[in-house]
């Protein structure tokens, strides 16, 4: 009997199938004592293990390139934190195992993440995958991962993290569906970026039943269990007529009635930029720059090393718009040279700007990089700050890029609900703002981004964060500036159009979004798209939002 299930959709398209769960290790290793002598060669052990574990998270990243070989890189630097392996160390000298050793030295520091501040703690999914690896490798037992088949199938998870959701096959992974994460978890980035239908924050996901078939829509965020003949006609004509949507969809981003939204690529160095340009990104409108230096986290890259990578990306976007954002390092990208780390809440704390303000000497050879990075390119480059909170931030970058003769125009991102609430005073100092609408709902609501049990609060469609971003780009209109969205709600064909009826100048999303974008855009004039931004402001809930917004533009 065909029953429906609500999870929050993160990744568009409809998967059918049957029902496999992911594999798990072993995750407690037997507690015994090894005599003295032992000690010696269990360490060794250790280490060998973690060096394996971390080399083929590498591996993983390397073979997936873009989003998830950043992600696996930060993963491989868990796994080999000084600090956790002279922990590892000292509890394999006083008479553990190697396995139990790094068992308890990663349970300590689960603790530890777990107790500073939700921001961290969403990361003890990540820190729960190096352990189980390392462990599993030590014992001898299979890795967690995705299950072995030879007939495709949606899988079942109670998160995925990155090293497997980076590799997964979409020829047999039709689609996922997991218990815990939210609409800006890294298994949901990757998913988009991998094109693959994705639902998230479905409780009783893994009592699903192996074998049982359910249909996956990746845009509602519904699952359909045991689908009648009915449903499933229903659902594969709906995903049949948006493909025929895209492939009819071509050109620059515009409404029907010709108003024009550039659509640009968010993208984390050289290797996302060909998929960008085949999707048909006018520019670049988040070029993250952290894949530079999460290399060695003792030390910034050099100026010449930073010149090279930015210059490949400023070369594949000729006469376009490219937005490169400052290292943004601090909270989940902590690095040693730059952030400190005995904070007590480190998403509150010292990231972003704030870092690189206090390490002058990081941001002005990163801004010398990019100023000698465009020289004699006909591109549009724009340079912006992460996390600005009012104005006297906004002064600060807007002098040190002057101060290293950058010729772009700066801007500022807007994360911080200040920063919303004075855009105008803001923009006395800067050229643009770019909204991130990831963090900004994140600050606005007090919701982790990693925590599936609030991921309703960071949902894009809450009518709070509409608020902020229509602040935003009022301020800018009023000031005769431009205000894109960069955060992953511009990457929701739906959202997009309330979005541009909001005011937003550029949208900015990943690859594979922007075709379903520019598509959903092309079907609806301006003033239905203002419109249905009324409509969704004037709702209480999310979802009631979302319904508004669907019931004007469908006419209804």
């Amino acid at each position: 009997m065909e029953t429906t299930l609500r999870g929050v959709g993160v990744s568009h398209g409809v998967a059918i199938g049957q029902v496999r769960h992911m594999g798990t290790a072993v995750l407690e290793p037997p507690a015994k004592q090894i005599p003295t002598q032992d000690a010696e060669r269990e360490q060794g052990r250790a280490r060998k293990a973690v060096e394996a574990v971390a080399a083929d998270l590498i591996a993983r990243g390397q073979l997936a390139g873009g989003e998830a070989q950043h992600v696996l890189e930060a993963q491989a630097m868990i796994a080999q934190d000084p600090e956790l392996m002279a922990d590892v160390d000292r509890r394999i000298a006083v008479g553990s195992t190697a396995e139990r050793g790094v068992y308890d030295a990663f349970a300590s520091y689960r603790e530890l993440l777990a107790g500073a501040g939700e921001y961290m703690a969403g990361r003890v999914a990540d820190l729960d995958d190096v352990r189980n690896r390392i462990v599993a490798r030590l014992l001898g037992v299979p890795m967690p991962g995705v299950p072995d088949s030879d007939e495709p199938y949606v899988l079942i998870a109670r998160d995925l993290a990155p090293a497997d959701t980076a590799l997964l096959d979409p020829a047999l992974v039709l689609g996922f569906v997991t218990e815990e994460g939210g609409p800006t978890s890294h298994s949901a980035i990757l998913a988009r970026a991998l094109g693959v239908p994705a639902v998230v924050a479905l409780p009783g996901a893994g009592e699903l039943a192996e074998g049982t078939v359910i249909a996956v829509d990746g845009s509602t965020g519904d699952i359909f269990v045991d689908p009648s003949p009915e449903k499933r006609a229903e659902l594969e004509a709906a995903a049949a007529e948006r493909k025929a949507a895209l492939a009819a969809s071509s050109g620059p981003g515009a409404t029907s009635d010709g108003h024009k939204v550039p659509l640009l690529a968010n993208v984390g160095g050289p290797a996302d930029v060909p998929a960008a340009v085949e999707a048909g990104a006018e520019g670049v409108g988040l070029f993250r720059t952290e894949f530079l230096f999460l290399d060695d986290s003792k030390k910034a890259p050099s100026e010449e090393k930073q010149v090279e990578a930015y210059r490949k990306v400023l070369e594949a976007f000729p006469e376009g718009r490219v937005v490169v954002r400052v290292l943004d390092a601090g909270a989940d990208k902590p690095l040693d040279f730059l952030t400190p780390a005995d904070e007590p809440n480190p998403a509150l704390g010292v990231r972003g700007l704030r870092s690189l303000l206090d390490h002058p000497d990081v941001l002005r050879t990163q801004l010398g990089a990019l100023a000698k990075a465009a020289e004699g390119l006909p591109v549009y480059l724009e340079v912006m700050a992460p996390m600005v909170a009012d104005r006297t931030d906004a002064r600060a970058f807007a002098d040190a890029c002057r101060e290293a003769g950058l010729r772009a125009k700066f801007g500022a991102m807007v994360e911080i609900p200040s920063a919303a609430l004075r855009a105008r005073s803001i923009l006395q100092e800067v050229e643009f703002l770019s909204l991130g609408t990831n963090d900004l709902a994140q600050y606005a609501f007090a919701a982790d981004r990693q925590v599936g049990a609030v991921s309703r609060l960071q949902d894009p469609w809450q009518p709070a964060l509409l608020d902020l971003i229509a602040m935003s780009a009022e301020a800018a209109k009023a000031e005769g500036k431009s205000c894109g969205v960069c955060g992953e709600a511009a990457s929701d064909p739906l959202l997009a159009c309330v979005l541009t009826g909001l005011g937003v100048t550029s949208l900015s999303m990943g690859a594979a979004a922007i075709p379903y974008v520019r598509a959903t855009l092309a079907k609806y004039t301006l003033a239905q798209c203002e419109r249905a931004a009324a409509a969704a402001r004037a709702a209480d809930t999310a979802e009631e939002a979302r319904v508004a917004a669907q019931a004007v533009l469908s006419g209804e």
